[in-house]
């Protein structure tokens, strides 16, 4: 009962881009948390750091509790973890950077459960992609196969 309600609740949204965005966004700021000698050491340096980073966490949990707005969530995490990059000790040692970018495509691409039809199965399915199956083309020559 209880792993069903889990899995429902994890795949009705971008549940791993919003994991890698948060991991991402820890990954970033706890970096430049070093020991105070160090952190002293650093300055004002290590502030845009910890901003980033709690802005990546709040983009994944923004894609996790509010799936509508995945595609802004998504854009804006790649953005700020390429930021990132240049701002914040390479993006994490750019594992915080690849990251954030991987996270937030995910939250990008991921689409919903389409509506069930009626009359056709209970379980949810998603839409088919355009072309797929393609249809078969007429032999210009019209020949019967």
């Amino acid at each position: 009962m209880l792993l069903s309600r889990w899995r429902r609740w994890r795949r009705g949204r971008p549940f791993w881009g919003g994991l890698f965005a948060v991991l991402a966004g820890v990954w970033i700021s706890v970096l430049p948390l070093a020991p105070l000698k160090i952190m002293l050491q650093q300055g004002v340096a290590g502030i845009p750091s910890v901003l980033m980073g709690l802005v990546m966490i709040v983009l994944g949990l923004t894609a996790w509790f509010s799936p509508a707005q995945r595609t802004l969530a998504g854009i804006l995490t790649t953005l700020v973890a390429t930021a990132a990059l240049v701002m914040s000790n390479l993006g994490g040692f750019l594992i915080g950077t690849l990251l954030g970018i991987l996270g937030g495509g995910l939250m990008f691409a991921w689409q919903p459960y389409a509506a069930p039809r009626a009359g056709g199965s209970a379980a949810p399915t998603r839409p088919s992609p355009a072309g797929k199956f393609p249809t078969p083309h007429p032999d210009p020559q019209g020949a019967q196969p």
